[in-house]
């Protein structure tokens, strides 16, 4: 019920005098900041009662996630364009703070669709929330396209045992290769002989896995001038941000582009070109996090903070599927409608 206040004068100001100008005015200020206040904690409400159903809705928000994932690789199936080639990277999304926590998600595309067909939610810190390839599901005859982030032994194997080819770039702080007679490949003398620009190197290597030893190719191709310098200051800038020190062979294999894959088909140039098709999974996080606002979660608690990411993921992959039924009608009308001319 309203509340009315009364206040009591030992004489009525005469009307449209300045005492009854003023206190008109007193009580539409009252009534307004009143009905303001009245509107704002409504508001307040509402979030609260949204929040508390976003905290019981991860599992349903993933259930649908997953059965768009199965809707959309089964029309792809359907339509018959390959699924060989799929991209895979991770990013991150935090809470807001300094002590907010962070989520990491496992994303993968296929390509030339950009269909999503894989993604995991999970915490940056813990067993298993480290990037890895050992998290995808990886059928025979695929082609997987990850960063250097991925080049780890265990997961370039994973993907070799499921039969399956792997395009990563090489780290080579901890990439490990040896020649068919079982000795470890150096890398700085073969990269040494790479003395132009834009001119490609090949090798043949040996990868020795945890159960198993599989050959591979190791492909290089050397920087343009302008990104050297490019990259020279980026890691000059992590390194004064870091108080490190940056080592001289690092500066040193900035200058070059180097992948490993186990495919055995297609030119060194051509590995090297479809590498470059990894930049795609890049520009699908931008639009995610700028028109989906999937980098930032709400700081309240775990199972909210997980729901969150799932909503957001439900709203690109909704948008996945109308691009797709837009673009499939066809100007002429159902088939039923159509005839011959």
């Amino acid at each position: 019920m309203p509340c009315i206040f009364r206040v009591e004068a030992p004489e009525a100001p005469a009307a449209g005098s300045l005492e009854n100008k003023i206190l008109d005015a007193k009580n539409m200020w009252f009534w307004h900041d009143r009905n303001q206040a009245i509107s704002l904690s409504g508001i307040r409400y509402l979030e609260q009662a949204l929040l508390k159903r976003l905290r019981t809705s991860e599992e349903w928000l993933r259930l649908l996630c997953m059965e768009l994932l199965r809707e959309n690789v089964a029309y792809r199936l359907e339509e018959g364009i390959s699924r060989t080639i799929r991209i895979v990277d991770g990013t991150i999304v935090r809470e807001p703070g300094k002590t907010g926590s962070q989520w990491r998600i496992l994303y993968s595309i296929r390509l030339p669709s950009l269909v999503c067909d894989f993604f995991e939610v999970t915490a940056t810190i813990g067993e298993g929330s480290g990037e890895s390839l050992n998290r995808l599901p990886v059928g025979p005859h695929e082609l997987i396209l990850a960063d250097a982030g991925y080049c780890s032994i265990a997961g370039i194997e994973y993907v070799w045992q499921h039969g399956a080819d792997v395009l990563v770039r090489v780290n080579p702080q901890s990439f490990v290769a040896y020649s068919a007679y079982g000795r470890r490949i150096s890398l700085f003398p073969r990269l040494r002989t790479l003395s132009k620009v834009g001119q490609f190197g090949e090798w043949r290597v040996v990868v020795h896995g945890q159960g198993s030893a599989f050959a591979g190719r190791l492909c290089a191709v050397r920087k343009s001038d302008c990104a050297i310098r490019r990259a020279h200051r980026r890691l000059q800038r992590k390194a004064s941000k870091k108080q490190m020190i940056t080592r001289p062979g690092t500066l040193e294999f900035a200058k070059y582009v180097i992948v490993f894959t186990t495919r055995s088909s297609g030119s060194t140039a051509d590995v090297l070109r479809s590498y470059r098709m990894r930049w795609q999974i890049e520009l699908v996080f931008k639009r995610l996090k700028s028109l989906a606002q999937l980098g930032h979660v709400p700081k309240h608690d775990d199972r909210s903070s997980r729901a969150w990411p799932y909503g957001k993921l439900l709203v690109a992959l909704l948008a996945q599927k109308l691009i797709r039924i837009g673009r499939d009608i066809s100007p002429s009308g159902p088939p039923s409608a159509r005839g011959t001319i």
